[in-house]
């Protein structure tokens, strides 16, 4: 794919603070239009990355090109050229709806000839027609959202950069936060979203799952539910839950054992060889098996494995 067709191109992208690397030689390319979810615990990079690709942090080597322009070469041209939403709430609380909005279209240059139709369209994304003049800090967490976002893409980027955009907000403003970032992406916008919700990343068309500063994992959600599990998993119902899992833990064969809900999910190497002798293992400690099967696994089981995996990995280096 020519790298004019790409929204953002990264290539062995690095950043180090002293001794410390904060992002280590990743690789990304995402498409025009597309949904690409950034997913990972707290302290993996993302933000860092995404600070990177918005022209805000230099890069410490490596290249990365956003919406055709460089951001160690020209970071201006980048931002101009982005949407770009903070984890944090990024507009002013003390300034009302309209001022908010008028000051982010002059910070993205809107022209005036335009100016009218995108307030318009923002306060209506917003659902804050005709309540311009609230004050900003007295709304709702799920109308903030909404207006940052607005403000965010005032300017018709074809980039957006939205850093855990829903943290904070309740399940349903969530969605309908999601169904908005889908309605741009069906107008040919790039949005690259970073969270740590795993529920969420079933709403990106791609995802790069990064954990101490890599890539540990990229593709559909359902690529990765099917490829990058390391192992079978067996979901397991038992009494009493708490003494199973510990029991479980030091069971040969068993690489991880975790409560989900009312149940045990088990990371094993052959599921159908490990169900009797797990059930055996069990009964003789005196814990209740009343369900075991394999099942397919979730993307946090996909994400726990895989960073695991490289706790594992890490551990045994000289």
């Amino acid at each position: 794919m020519p790298e004019q067709a790409n929204s953002v191109v990264v290539e062995k992208l690095v950043k180090r603070f002293g001794d410390f690397v904060a992002v280590d030689h990743i690789d990304i390319e995402t498409r025009k239009g597309e949904v690409f979810g950034f997913l990972g615990p707290n302290g993996a990079g993302k933000s860092t990355t995404i600070r990177m690709l918005c022209g805000l942090l230099r890069p410490t080597s490596g290249r990365a090109v956003v919406a055709g322009f460089d951001v160690a070469r020209d970071p201006e041209s980048v931002r101009q050229n982005i949407g770009y939403m903070s984890q944090k709430f990024s507009l002013y609380n003390d300034l009302k709806v309209i001022e908010n909005i008028r000051l982010f279209a002059g910070l993205y240059s809107v022209p005036a000839k335009d100016l009218q139709g995108r307030i318009d369209w923002a306060l209506e994304m917003a659902n804050l027609k005709g309540q311009e003049n609230l004050i900003t800090g007295t709304l709702p967490g799920g109308w903030k959202q909404r207006l940052a976002l607005g403000c965010a893409v005032l300017h018709k980027p074809p980039v957006i950069f939205l850093d855990e955009p829903t943290s904070g907000v309740d399940p349903i403003t969530r969605r309908q936060f999601w169904d908005l970032i889908h309605e741009m992406a069906g107008e040919g916008v790039t949005v690259f979203v970073t969270t740590h919700y795993m529920e969420e990343a079933e709403y990106c068309n791609r995802l790069a799952l990064i954990f101490r500063g890599k890539i540990v994992a990229l593709g559909t959600p359902s690529e990765l539910k099917r490829d990058s599990m390391t192992g079978q998993l067996l979901l397991v119902e038992c009494e009493p839950l708490g003494a199973a899992v510990e029991a479980l833990q030091a069971a040969p064969g068993v690489m991880d054992a975790a409560v989900f809900g009312n149940a045990l999910h088990l990371v094993v190497g052959d599921a159908a060889a490990a169900q009797p002798q797990l059930r055996s293992y069990l009964e003789t400690r005196g814990i209740s098996v009343s369900r075991m099967e394999q099942i397919w696994p979730s993307l946090e089981d996909v994400f726990v494995s895989l960073t695991t995996a490289s706790n594992t990995a890490e551990e045994r280096k000289p």
